[in-house]
């Protein structure tokens, strides 16, 4: 059965919010979304689709007579279905939307209430396409990780980070001993776990404190910058800004730190008010929460391409994407490498469009030679922002260490990204400052183009993390058990 054969079944509800002959969906005045579905047993595709694009946009389970003509064209509009694949696409007529760039809303029409709708089985969002016009009206990332690469002077390899372990537990200055050892150690970026806070143990403002001090000490026995990314997310606006001004005002260095945010649990919102706030800051979306959307088995939610494509045009410097099935997340290249190109590249080839971050015509000669020098990683929209989105930097965390960089890098294709190593620096045999040594050598290896295990021969700390992060599970443990006699 081909779906037009479908549009019989529809009634008069349904059919206003079915248009399988539109043709021009990409003339400016539609956001475009992709959805994999399965429909409740007792409609057929065409029919549940129809009620998911009611509810997503101005309708309701019923025809209303307060419905006007000009409401009317407000209508999310079915535009094509493949009943073997499960996948509808569905045009929004995105003036539908928040006029001050405003993505929470977005997403409360997309994926709000149709998620719990009766007519589903499963309904997952899997990509989205934003027409040029649509673009401009949002606040995209202001300071990128080209900003923090000429901060930091590192160009052409990662910048190497870590995640302060244990996640939670140490007191400020304990906090601030293990960010001067990973620093000194030759790492760059550092960033509080995402359940950092204001705990009695460690409390927020004398852990700024101490950071920066740190900081301070390490800068000057390095001479190289360093970066902290601080969790700003709180239990109130006026908190959270409490935060930010308390990092303002601790005497750092413009570009040495960072805000992170717990942007799917402190919510858009939040996101939003940094990025407006503080446009000079890098914005780090933390994305703890995401897997309840994201998780290929769950068939309810959105994709994690489509999480990052929001983060980005939310105006988000940098986001977690994942490691692609090498760390610990599940994850899959597929999944996490078409997020983190697609929110750093300005074109992307997705799951289901190719987005172009331009707000100039695409076939604009200026539009074609920013998509060239971007594959030919150039720095791009430095002086001419109008043209375009600015990246959204991949942040890679969760399960890596030195011996898995390489292959990570392989996978993505790319060093423009931010790595936190957890464990993957903490657990060394020798402690923090080895584990960052490790890490760093482990880069050189790859920017030297030589085999980790021969450039261990000869780098003691490399060679220590190979031996122990390649030892299998239980070894490691009894190695620990060992240590702790």
């Amino acid at each position: 059965m081909k779906v037009e054969d479908l549009l019989s079944t529809l009634n008069p509800h349904q059919e206003a919010y079915v248009n399988l002959n539109l043709t021009n969906f990409k003339n400016g005045e539609y956001m475009l979304a992709a959805f994999h579905f399965i429909s409740n047993p007792r409609l057929n595709i065409l029919q549940a689709a129809a009620e998911i694009a009611a509810e997503s946009s101005t309708g309701t389970n019923f025809l209303v007579n307060t419905e006007t003509a000009f409401s009317r064209e407000m209508n999310a509009l079915v535009y094509k279905a493949d009943i073997e694949k499960n996948i509808v696409w569905i045009a929004y007529p995105w003036r539908l939307f928040d006029r001050r760039g405003n993505v929470q809303n977005i997403l409360t029409y997309i994926v709000g209430n149709v998620l719990g709708m009766k007519e589903i089985v499963a309904l997952k969002l899997l990509d989205v396409w934003f027409p040029q016009t649509m673009i401009e009206q949002y606040d995209g990332p202001s300071y990128t990780i080209d900003d923090m690469r000429k901060y930091l002077n590192v160009y052409d390899r990662p910048i190497l980070g870590t995640i302060i372990k244990p996640k939670i537990g140490l007191t400020s200055a304990e906090y601030a001993e293990v960010c001067y050892d990973f620093w000194v150690g030759g790492g760059d970026f550092v960033k509080n776990d995402e359940p950092q806070a204001n705990q009695d143990f460690c409390p927020y403002d004398k852990m700024v404190y101490h950071v920066k001090e740190a900081m301070d000490k390490a800068v000057k026995e390095t001479a190289r910058k360093k970066v902290h990314s601080f969790n700003v997310s709180a239990s109130d606006y006026d908190e959270m800004i409490s935060r930010c001004e308390i990092i303002r005002n601790a005497g750092f260095e413009k570009g040495s730190y960072a805000f992170l945010i717990d942007g799917i649990t402190a919510g858009w919102m939040a996101v939003q008010t940094l990025r407006r706030k503080y446009p000079d800051v890098f914005l780090h979306f933390h994305r703890a929460g995401h897997g309840a959307f994201t998780r290929p088995e769950n068939p309810i939610g959105f994709s994690v391409l489509v999480l990052s494509k929001f983060a980005r045009l939310a105006g988000a410097s940098g986001i977690h994407t994942g490691t692609a099935g090498v760390g610990k997340m599940a994850g899959t290249p597929e999944e996490d490498i078409t997020a983190a190109n697609n929110i750093l590249r300005f074109v992307g080839k997705g799951h289901i469009f190719e987005q172009a971050w331009s707000t100039i015509p695409q076939n604009d000669d200026d539009a074609i030679r920013l998509v060239h020098e971007d594959l030919a990683h150039h720095v791009i929209l430095s002086d001419d922002s109008w043209r375009g989105m600015k990246k959204c930097c991949p942040i890679i965390s969760g399960g890596l260490n030195p011996v898995l960089l390489k292959p990570f890098i392989d996978i993505m294709g790319s060093t423009d990204f931010i790595t936190t190593m957890g464990a993957g620096c903490h657990a060394h045999p020798k402690g923090t400052k080895a584990g960052a040594m490790a890490l760093v050598q482990s880069c050189e290896a790859y920017t030297k183009n030589i085999d980790i295990n021969e450039y261990a021969k000869t780098h003691e700390e490399l060679r220590e993390s190979i031996e122990f992060f390649t030892k299998k599970p239980k070894d490691v443990e009894n190695a620990h058990s060992v240590e702790k006699c």
